[in-house]
């Protein structure tokens, strides 16, 4: 069976399975133990959970491999585990890393807390597109760090430019492709080096787990995956199971949040008391055009600004009761929560505006209950907080 030529669907459900057929049963088996007997199949001999070679570690990895178009994957503890090892991999003390400047808030305070400690330089671009992040670079720079789209702005970066770019200058490219999803972005078919997520979010699914995951060509994945282990950063074989049962319905999963988180968008837009929708699906978004040709669906998230004041805008929070105040995203269910007391807490408060993360935005996960019922909520919350 070559999963290659078969369709999105097909890989979702199929890719990296690894059935026990003398069993017969029809999904990957749990495999739980720490310690395993030698192994003629297994470089090195042993097999061991720490090293990422355990089946059950495999099938996940392998899975995301199939739907991103990589050579290789692997599956970690958290999606800091892989951006943290992914740039460990080809940073060490002395190198420097060119970066976007509203990224999300755990690489933010990465860079800040260990990337200083370590003695790696860093530049942080606003307003980044390829020409500012070269303009950048220095002679000690060994990579370039993007996320699209990103969080919580929403904002497009041109992945086949920053691509090029980043190959010109002999850069390793990294993207954070989480928001977007392999479903709907392809970043190493545009010619990035690895393609990084939090797995917590749309891979898995169902918010309850954290893992993140790399994939790219072997060679490269293969260091990051020596960091990781390094650095005690595997997934467990328990959380790897539940992985890849969820990304078996990604592609289902992913239809559903597209299609209405362009529904949501769309009536925000024209709500009275939004001051601003970041969505790159309305035409109105300063990215539309360039996420309409790097990307195949506009994804679940987005974020909105309420036109009142921090405390009107806690009444409106308050007031939800189908969309749940919390801080994770890419669940089946719709989240909200204020990025400036989550995932930017950690970043000084003038930094934060700078990048245009205020105190009444809003970060919905547009979940895959029916669109008017999230409508109705979101309504609801409004009025109850004079939003209008």
């Amino acid at each position: 069976m070559d999963l290659s030529q078969m369709g999105e669907n097909t890989r979702s459900v199929r890719a990296g399975e690894r059935l026990d057929r003398r069993v017969g049963g029809v999904t990957t088996p749990i495999h739980t133990a720490a310690a395993y007997m030698a192994a003629d199949d297994v470089e090195g001999a042993y097999r061991y959970p720490r090293y990422l070679n355990i089946p059950t570690q495999a099938a996940p990895a392998e899975k995301l491999a199939a739907l991103e178009g990589a050579e290789t994957a692997i599956a970690l503890a958290s999606g800091m585990a892989a951006i943290s090892s992914s740039l460990l991999a080809v940073l060490q003390t002395g190198d420097h890393v060119v970066l976007q400047a509203d990224l999300y808030g755990g690489t933010h305070r990465f860079l800040m807390a260990e990337l200083t400690r370590l003695g790696i330089g860093f530049t942080m671009v606003p307003q980044a597109d390829a020409g500012r992040l070269e303009a950048a670079v220095t002679e000690r720079t060994r990579a370039v760090f993007v996320e699209t789209p990103s969080n919580p702005l929403l904002r497009v970066i041109d992945l086949e430019g920053v691509a090029a770019m980043a190959r010109k200058r002999g850069l390793v490219s990294m993207v954070d492709n989480t928001f977007a999803s392999p479903i709907n972005q392809k970043p190493l078919a545009l010619g990035f080096d690895l393609s990084i997520h939090s797995g917590t979010k749309y891979l898995n699914g169902h918010s309850d787990l954290n893992c993140g995951l790399v994939a790219g060509p072997k060679a490269l994945v293969d260091a990051v995956k020596e960091r990781a282990i390094n650095f005690g950063q595997t997934l467990n074989t328990y959380d790897c199971y539940l992985l890849e049962r969820g990304m078996k319905t990604l592609s289902l999963r992913m239809a559903r949040h597209n299609d209405n988180a362009q529904a949501v968008a769309e009536w925000l837009a024209a709500r009275k008391g939004i001051s601003a929708v970041h969505y790159p699906g309305l035409p109105t978004h300063p990215g539309h055009e360039l996420a309409k040709r790097q990307m195949l669906g506009f994804g679940g998230m987005m974020s909105f600004a309420l036109d009142c004041s921090p405390e009107a805008a806690r009444t409106f929070m308050d007031a939800l009761t189908l969309v749940l105040e919390a801080v994770s995203l890419g669940g089946i269910e719709s989240l909200a929560c204020f990025p400036a007391v989550t995932s930017h807490a950690k970043m000084p408060r003038e930094d934060r505006l700078a990048i245009g993360v205020g105190d009444t935005l809003v970060r919905l996960s547009v979940g895959c209950e029916d669109a008017a019922d999230i409508i109705a909520d979101l309504a609801q919350a409004m009025d109850a907080a004079g939003v209008a």
